[in-house]
């Protein structure tokens, strides 16, 4: 026999307001444009353009207090009325862009967009000029369709056989593929088309002059000896090939000046990356101002015929059951306009609480641009002094940058871990980064300086920092180790 038990739970749910906020926080400048633009398209009581100043519109509309979420039922047969008189308090209801004295041009300007010559298409008009059938032509082209944008092809053979039979009803095989294969490597960029590293250091040492000593020494690294060469075993190359230590850094200097990825040097045909800051921080005389960036959202408005559509009601026949259908619709539309607008109010204060106490905390840096100056910090530190959530910064931090006098910059620059020094103060990561980096740059190449040289550097220094950090600083830096780094 089954039993009936109560249980009482408390849970934690997020309204449509405060879902719409989140989303419309995260979203960095440019795509809120976007977004603004998808929902003019889909709320037609949502408008672009300045709010209406007029008292006889300001009496028609303004923001009500009530319980957004209490529709009224269309389907009930009920004589209540609706409360007009929520809709017809005496406030503007409209939207503009905080911040826009940072619009020091208010000319609409079209993004440039750079006109060039792609890989493919580069590949393709060399095609052409092949003494190819027309068989071979369409290999060619399948081929160089499945060339990626650094110039390496790395779908199998079959895979294109496949495609060919599939695709055009081409009947080939693996050997005829290979064959135009090796037409397309003779391309340019030269490296065009290689199946790996190996083959396509390969392929630009063959054009180089096969007379050369150094040349033919660098060749038969990369064909006998590549395992050794991409670990800088130069000592068992050097023995392997019986060669001098200056016939040796004339070879890798041949291979150093290859090019890895040879489709980088040909345009890919995109569109300019263009980053739009967030915000635009001014050093007017020592006081740091920021504004937000308010060149990509349009001001935004509740619309007057919607509006009116609620006054007109007020005045009719109440007990229509049609007219309040259609009355409902509009309250939902209103209301939806209105929960936009609110979250965009609500991103722009957010946003705004957060660079300002940023700036707060990384005034030196912000005055001066050197990056010594800039102090630990870490989200917990801005959470706390906005009386915000963790996840609210973070939100706002990922995605956001600011357009200083030094640069543009990711919020996330400004973010680091400390680690204390012998003196007792609490420096930046940044900053015992930025000393690695200069170790390491400065260091004797022929002989690298290790992690535990370096973890002895930086504590002699002052900084109390163990091999294990120095190993994860590195990484970011995204710098070798020692063996790798060592040269001729």
């Amino acid at each position: 026999m089954q039993k009936l038990h109560f249980t009482q739970q408390l849970l934690q749910k997020l309204s449509p307001q405060q879902i719409q906020f989140i989303k419309l926080l995260q979203l960095p400048t440019i795509e809120l444009e976007s977004r603004i633009e998808e929902e003019l398209e889909i709320n037609p009581a949502l408008e672009e353009g300045k709010e209406f100043e007029d008292e006889e519109f300001d009496e028609t509309f303004s923001n009500q207090e009530d319980d957004f979420d209490d529709y009224e039922d269309t389907d009930k047969d009920t004589n209540e009325d609706i409360n007009i008189d929520d809709y017809l308090k005496e406030e503007d209801y409209g939207y503009k862009m905080a911040g826009d004295g940072a619009n020091l041009d208010d000319d609409d300007k079209e993004t440039p967009i750079v006109g060039a010559t792609t890989l493919i298409d580069n590949l393709v008009l060399q095609v052409g000029y092949l003494r190819l059938d027309d068989l071979q032509t369409i290999i060619a082209n399948q081929l160089v369709g499945s060339i990626e944008s650094d110039g390496y092809m790395r779908r199998e053979l079959d895979a294109i056989v496949n495609d060919l039979a599939f695709g055009q009803n081409i009947i080939t095989d693996v050997d005829e593929v290979e064959s135009v294969l090796l037409k397309i490597q003779s391309l340019d960029p030269p490296g065009i088309g290689a199946r790996s590293l190996q083959e396509c250091l390969q392929i630009q040492l063959e054009r180089k002059d096969q007379l050369s000593l150094s040349t033919i020494v660098a060749t038969q690294i990369i064909e006998n000896f590549f395992d050794e060469f991409t670990k800088k075993h130069y000592d068992k190359i050097q023995k392997k090939l019986e060669i001098s230590d200056e016939q040796l850094k004339k070879a890798i200097d041949v291979i150093t000046k290859l090019n890895p990825k040879p489709g980088s040097s040909v345009g890919s045909g995109g569109m300019a990356v263009t980053i739009i800051p967030d915000f635009i921080l001014i050093n007017e005389g020592g006081d740091l101002v920021v504004t937000l960036n308010s060149r990509n959202a349009p001001e935004l408005r509740i619309s007057r015929d919607y509006s009116e559509m609620l006054k007109i009601y007020d005045k009719s026949d109440k007990k229509d059951k049609k007219l309040k259908e259609t009355v409902n619709f509009v309250k939902q539309k209103l209301d939806a306009a209105k929960w936009f607008i609110d979250a965009i109010k609500q991103r722009q204060q957010t946003l705004l609480k957060n660079i300002r106490t940023i700036i707060e905390l990384q005034k030196e840096f912000f005055l001066e641009g050197d990056e010594s100056k800039l102090k630990p910090m870490i989200l917990k530190d801005i959470a706390e002094r906005i009386d915000m959530d963790i996840s609210t910064v973070s939100r706002v931090v990922n995605s956001k940058s600011v357009q200083t006098e030094f640069g543009t910059y990711p919020l996330k620059y400004f973010f680091s871990e400390s680690i204390s020094t012998d003196n007792g103060e609490d420096v930046s990561s940044r900053e015992v980064k930025n000393e690695l980096k200069k170790r390491i740059e400065s260091e004797d190449k022929r002989k690298p300086l290790s992690d535990d040289k370096l973890v002895k550097m930086l504590n002699d220094q002052g900084y109390n920092i163990a091999r294990r950090t120095v190993a994860k600083y590195r990484e970011q830096l995204q710098i070798a180790v020692a063996r790798l780094r060592k040269e001729l």
